[in-house]
C-alpha cells in the first residue's frame, strides 16, 4: 500500500498532504476536493495533482477522507472509489461504520493534533489512532502510519471517541482559556504578549510532569477564597464568572483527592 489519495482540502488534509509528500515509500497521487481554489493550493503545497471531478478520481491503494465529520458518509457513498481499495476517514469522534459497508476494506486514520492552514507540523510525535475492518487492513494502515509517526495506536471507535474528548479539553478548551485571558489583559491595557511566557511554561511543565495535576498552581488549589472573591468582583460577564467559579471549585475538589 503506497499510492494515496486525500479527499478534502481543510486544515487536516493540508497537514496530511505535507506529511505524506515527505514520507519515504509513499506516493501522494492526488488531492480530490470540490473547493477548486483550496484544493489546488493544497496540491501545490504537496506537489501532486488536484481534481474536483469524481470521474477523474485517481486510482490508489488508500483513500483518506479528510472532510468535516458530518460529510464523511456522504463523501464515501458518492465518490467512485474502487471497491478493492482501502478507505479510511480521519475523524476522531466518527465511528468507522460511517464509511458504507460496501467497502470491505474500511478503517480510521486519526492523527490527534491541532492543525492550522499554512502551519507545518512535525508528524513524528503525533499519535495516530487506527481502526480497521480486518486485522490484515490494520497491519497495512500501521505500515503507512509508521512512515509518518513514531506513535501508532490501535483504537476502536469507543476508545477513540474518549481520546477525542480528552483532546477537546486539553486543546480546544485550553485555547479558549487563553482567549479569555487575552480579553482580560486587554481590559488592563495590555495584549496577549504579556501572557506568552506564562502559557509556554504552563504547557511545558504539564508535559514534563507525571500528571498535570501534580503541577497545578493558583488560588483555587490553595483554597484562597479571599483572592477568588476579588477576582469574581472584577468579572462583569455572568457567563465568565460562572466559568471562573466552576473551574475553581473543580480544581479545589480534585486537588483534595491527590
Amino acid at each position: 500500500m503506497n499510492r494515496v489519495v486525500i479527499i478534502g482540502s481543510g486544515n487536516l488534509a493540508e497537514a496530511l498532504a505535507r506529511a505524506l509528500a515527505a514520507a519515504r515509500g509513499l506516493q501522494l497521487v492526488q488531492i480530490h476536493a470540490r473547493n477548486e481554489e483550496r484544493g489546488r493550493e493544497v496540491a501545490r503545497i504537496a506537489g501532486c495533482a488536484w481534481s474536483g471531478d469524481p470521474a477523474a478520481l485517481a486510482p490508489a491503494d488508500l483513500y483518506l477522507i479528510a472532510v468535516s465529520d458530518r460529510a464523511v458518509a456522504e463523501v464515501a457513498e458518492r465518490l467512485p472509489i474502487p471497491h478493492g481499495a482501502a478507505v479510511a476517514h480521519t475523524a476522531g469522534s466518527v465511528p468507522m461504520e460511517a464509511i458504507p459497508a460496501k467497502f470491505a476494506r474500511r478503517g480510521v486514520f486519526y492523527p490527534m493534533q491541532t492543525f492550522t492552514k499554512g502551519r507545518a507540523v512535525d508528524f513524528r510525535p503525533i499519535p495516530i489512532f487506527l481502526e480497521a475492518s480486518t486485522p490484515e487492513l490494520l497491519a497495512e494502515l500501521e505500515e503507512v502510519a509508521q512512515r509518518l509517526s513514531d506513535r501508532v495506536i490501535p483504537a476502536d471507535s469507543e476508545r477513540r471517541s474518549k481520546i477525542h474528548l480528552a483532546a477537546v479539553f486539553a486543546c480546544n478548551f485550553a485555547n479558549h482559556m487563553y482567549a479569555l485571558g487575552e480579553e482580560i489583559a486587554r481590559s488592563a491595557g495590555l495584549d496577549f504578549d504579556v501572557l506568552r511566557a506564562l502559557v509556554a511554561e504552563t504547557a511545558a511543565k504539564a508535559c514534563d510532569a507525571a500528571s498535570p495535576r501534580d503541577v497545578q498552581t493558583g488560588p483555587a488549589v490553595r483554597g484562597d477564597r479571599t483572592t477568588q472573591e476579588r477576582h469574581e468582583a472584577l468579572i462583569a460577564d455572568p457567563r465568565m464568572k460562572e466559568i471562573y467559579q466552576t473551574i475553581s471549585q473543580n480544581i479545589w475538589e480534585t486537588s483534595r483527592k491527590i
